[in-house]
């Protein structure tokens, strides 16, 4: 499962490296790399911090499957958060001037 976590975040980064690349002028170089190494690490960051929420739900859930609802709301609640972060941090990175 991780080795799917880690592919299909370098996979995302390499969409938004290839993506903001194609969108710029060709003057703007290092500055337009820059944004894209930024948004890369922003979402190669987001996958790396939903697989460790991920693990830990899991064997929070094994160790103690009654309290698994509690567990999985909180997950939920910090995953989301995170997501929200790592598209904040996108965009910054692809819009910053």
């Amino acid at each position: 499962m991780m080795k799917f976590v880690k592919t299909a975040a370098l996979s995302l980064a390499v969409a938004a490296v290839a993506t903001t690349m194609a969108t710029a002028a060709p003057e703007d170089g290092m500055k337009t790399f820059g944004k894209a190494v930024g948004a890369g690490l922003a979402v190669i960051g987001a996958g790396i911090g939903l697989g460790f929420i991920g693990k830990g739900m899991t064997e929070s859930m094994a160790r103690q499957p009654e309290i698994s609802s509690t567990v999985q709301t909180g997950g939920l609640i910090v995953a989301a958060m995170l997501e929200g972060t790592a598209l904040v941090a996108i965009i910054l990175a692809i819009f910053a001037s």
